[in-house]
């Protein structure tokens, strides 16, 4: 497909929703929204999945190409891509059951196992468990303090506690599973942060690996959202070989889980020089302060023309793109 027939394409950006992380999707979309017309689109709209009209206003407004800007439960689990699968409407980043799998992290975990890609120890309960004194004595023996504890299907750090005493676990548990759903509660793997950016479909690749440096016990809501040039260092300072094995395994992960367009994995890379993935992001953050377009940029790629690159990886992915 040339550049021209490209940018005719009618797109519509659908953001908003109704989880956790509705304002950020909405923040997601008006960037991606702009960044797409900068790029030469002439017809690109916002639709909010929670306005009551947004199904007939999909269905009537003859869009090409859904640019999925939803982040959290019904936008980033499969859920609104089944809906795009029933109306064979092309749309951005991963298929139903690549979004489904990469959201339900110990679903994900058993895929990374298969992969060869070690991931933190751990085990998921039911919400509403609260574990008996012997049970607790028996998790810090086995995994040690501090322990992570977070929702099972949730992302961008909502309801994730990290754990110093055992006292707090069954807190931890109560709050990671105030949604419903399942909760992981795993062991914290000490090392340095970063995360991999992967782009493409058949033929992914790894762009820069991002080091992710704060002061906070972990990467929380508040530190993703502050000016990017605080905690973002491009290239991550990791020895040539751990750099490879890192961005090669993040490129696994995207296979494996059967991603397309896009994804982001995250890791703590140990002492020994060892990644253990953390987990995969199917729609990651598309604002100024997100941490693919900031790696995107280091590799030469702006913000407009990944944006691009993403609907035509949507196109390819239906069939409409490359011969």
């Amino acid at each position: 497909m040339d550049r021209e027939e490209l940018l005719g394409k009618r797109i519509v950006v659908i953001c908003g929703g109704w989880s956790d992380e509705r304002e950020i999707s909405l923040s997601s979309a008006r960037e991606c929204r702009a960044a797409l017309v900068e790029a030469g689109f002439a017809g690109v709209d916002l639709l909010d999945l929670a306005e009551r009209d947004f199904l007939s206003r999909l269905v009537s407004g003859g869009y090409d190409v859904a640019f999925v800007a939803m982040h959290g439960r019904w936008g980033e689990d499969g859920c609104v891509q089944g809906l795009l699968e029933i109306l064979h409407m092309p749309y951005t980043f991963s298929g139903v059951a690549a979004s489904a799998a990469a959201t339900e992290k110990e679903i994900a975990k058993a895929v990374y196992a298969a992969a060869g890609i070690r991931a933190p120890r751990g085990f998921d309960v039911a919400s509403g468990t609260t574990l008996t004194e012997a049970q607790v004595d028996k998790v810090v023996e086995s995994m040690g303090l501090p322990l992570f504890v977070k929702p099972a299907a949730n992302g961008s750090s909502y309801g994730i506690t990290r754990v110093t005493e055992r006292a707090a676990l069954n807190e931890a548990i109560r709050v990671a599973g105030a949604q419903g759903g399942r909760v992981l509660v795993e062991e914290c793997v000490q090392g340095t942060e970063i995360t991999v950016p992967v782009i493409g479909n058949d033929d992914p690749r790894a762009l820069p690996i991002v080091e992710i440096v704060t002061g906070a016990e972990f990467y929380d809501l508040k530190v993703k959202y502050e000016p990017s040039a605080m905690h973002h260092v491009i290239p991550a300072r990791l020895e040539p070989g751990v750099y490879a094995k890192a961005q090669d395994l993040a490129v696994r992960a995207h296979r494996a889980l059967g991603c397309r367009g896009c994804s982001r994995s995250d890791f703590i890379v140990t002492a020994e020089g060892d990644p253990v993935i953390l987990e995969t992001n199917t729609i990651p953050g598309m604002t100024a302060e997100s941490l693919l377009p900031d790696s995107a940029r280091h590799g030469g790629i702006e913000f407009p023309e990944l944006c691009a690159r993403f609907v035509e990886y949507a196109l390819e992915a239906a069939g409409q793109g490359k011969a």
